[in-house]
């Protein structure tokens, strides 16, 4: 038996977590630095809207959509090894769409981007998971990798306003080129290399199943979330549904499956990525209506609303880190609880918050909702990797991954809807149809400006509500389901 001081990490192994926290840092640098470069790259590409969408859209679809198969890929033919060839294809990606000289060739390439974004999250977490044995070393380290996804976020608006006012929109590509040279670097002399010797092959039938399940369910609830339920959005989710119970089913049937449905047997697994997805479902939310109600109904430019949004992410931040240390003194079921109930309080401030003067309560509500869900993200990731054999980390993570891309996009497409509706149903009986396709509409009437905002208001009101219900019940099952977890 191995001894936990014999399994305790040491200097090369911190030092491996530093690497491994560069890939994850660009990866959210790069999606926040996207949405100020968005104007630009538009106005000198001539991309029309809906090429500006997919231009968005593409790489979630494509990060979602392979995050399972290259966690397994990883897990067969080697995590570091998939990390650094991850790491070489987002390099030439990433040069690639800075020198696109059309729109079709950036979204080629942001797809590209995205497939090459999937081998990298799941393997740093698989890598983390064998390079931290120790219990304690390895949430620590977890909570690392999840404030530097954090920083990112944080850190976007401001390297993209500096980039954007000194060079082009393609130098907001180019930031992830270096990042990737000091991955391939060093990764091969600090990162350690493993592979599940038993695996058998990758069951290519089992790949597109889970393909044609995730990208038409991802696709019909982004379509949803910006139109209202339409009938082709409709499909691709009942599309999306049915391939994935045909992925589900053939699982069951194979000895070395894709992703392994015996882990879901486990509470304590199910459990955490349950808080995970529904936690992202209510975060996505809160944040993307937010965002709206700063720039719309204060009145606020986009910088000026991103700065207000920065006390929310360095929340996010210090408790990612405080999480471990917390865990060590208290029963992590109390921290995750805990962290739950404040956020759900969060959620309520939110509810009270009014058109006129309502800014303070608004960015408290962020603050304690986002410092909230920031205490079991790291706590909830750990255990699901101490949960899984270590032959499974790299199927395990993706699968953490995916939840968290799942969540964001069934939070914009049920909640996001509910927003639409009660904005809707609040708006005079007599304002024209112009008026009740959004707010940004209606803010184009002059005799509807307030009425918008009273409406949008009262629809960011009950999506809180909604958001405190789901975090309340949450904490409830995660005492239930948790109280034996170490």
């Amino acid at each position: 038996m191995v001894t936990t001081t014999a399994a305790r990490a040491g200097r090369r192994e911190w030092t491996g977590l530093a690497v491994l926290a560069l890939p994850t840092l660009l990866l959210s640098l790069d999606v926040s630095v996207l949405y100020l470069a968005l104007p630009h790259l538009s106005a000198d590409l001539g991309a029309d809207s809906a090429q500006q969408l997919w231009i968005m859209d593409i790489y979630s679809f494509m990060l979602a959509g392979f995050l399972v198969t290259m966690g397994t890929l990883g897990d067969r033919i080697g995590r570091r090894r998939l990390l650094l060839i991850g790491a070489a294809a987002f390099g030439v990606a990433s040069i690639l769409a800075a020198y696109s000289n059309s729109a079709e060739m950036l979204i080629v390439t942001r797809a590209l981007l995205g497939i090459a974004g999937a081998t990298l999250m799941p393997s740093t977490m698989a890598l983390i998971r064998n390079m931290f044995a120790d219990p304690k070393q390895m949430a620590t380290a977890i909570s690392v990798w999840f404030s530097c996804f954090m920083g990112g976020l944080a850190l976007g608006p401001l390297v993209g306003g500096l980039l954007l006012e000194h060079f082009w929109w393609g130098s907001a590509f180019l930031v992830g080129v270096p990042v990737m040279a000091l991955l391939l670097v060093f990764g091969p002399a600090l990162l350690p290399e493993y592979r599940d010797s038993t695996a058998g092959r990758l069951d290519l039938t089992s790949v597109a199943l889970y393909l044609l399940a995730i990208l038409p369910l991802i696709y019909g609830l982004k379509d949803v979330s910006r139109y209202g339920p339409q009938p082709v959005s409709l499909a691709a989710v009942a599309a999306g549904l049915a391939f994935g119970a045909a992925f589900v089913r053939r699982q069951r049937t194979l000895a070395h499956p894709m992703l392994d449905p015996r882990l879901f047997s486990n509470r304590a697994f199910t459990a955490s990525i349950g808080v995970m997805l529904l936690g992202g479902v209510v975060m996505a939310a809160v944040t993307l209506t937010s965002t709206q109600y700063l720039q719309l109904v204060q009145g606020l430019s986009p910088m000026a609303a991103g700065l207000w949004l920065i006390p929310q992410n360095l929340a996010m931040i210090g408790c990612t880190l405080l999480a471990p240390v917390l865990a060590r003194r208290i029963r992590p079921v109390r921290v995750m609880a805990s962290g739950l109930a404040m956020a759900a309080l969060g959620c309520v401030l939110h509810a009270l918050v009014d058109p006129v003067g309502g800014l303070p309560l608004l960015v408290a509500g962020l603050v304690l909702a986002s410092a909230g869900i920031a205490l079991p993200m790291p706590l909830t990731t750990s255990i699901m990797m101490s949960a899984a054999p270590p032959e499974k980390a790299g199927s395990v993570a993706s699968l953490s991954e995916t939840g968290g891309e799942f969540g964001i996009a069934v939070g914009l497409a049920t909640l996001g809807s509910l927003l639409t509706f009660v904005f809707r149903a609040e708006l005079p009986a007599d304002a024209p149809e112009q008026a009740r396709a959004g707010i940004t509409s209606a803010m184009t009437l002059p005799d509807l400006v307030d009425a918008a905002r009273a409406a949008f208001t009262s629809g960011l009101n009950v999506v809180a509500v909604a958001g405190a219900i789901i975090f309340a019940a949450l904490t409830v099952v995660t005492a239930l389901m948790l109280r034996r977890t170490a």
